[in-house]
């Protein structure tokens, strides 16, 4: 199932994803952000348990902010996860 997360408080707006019957994550499109970084970000997290990428994501910070694109990340497979209980 596709979901799309607002993000808040990153230079991101909006992050695609996919979470799959067993709740593995595909597909992620940061929406902006650094490209570098967000591509990576995605690259990494293809295919892995939704919950092992919040575990690993979840509280970065980005330099002075509280939150980061991983860090939203982790946020919006929480949100989807919980959606779809």
């Amino acid at each position: 199932m596709q979901h799309i997360y607002h993000t808040q408080g990153t230079c991101s707006q909006a992050i695609r994803f996919e979470l799959d019957e067993q709740k593995r994550v595909h597909d992620v499109q940061f929406l902006g952000g650094c490209a570098g970084n967000t591509l990576g970000i995605a690259s990494l997290v293809e295919g892995k348990p939704a919950q092992d990428v919040i575990e690993r994501l979840k509280g970065i910070p980005c330099g002075y902010k509280s939150t980061s694109c991983p860090d939203q990340l982790a946020r919006a497979l929480q949100e989807a996860l919980e959606k779809e209980q």
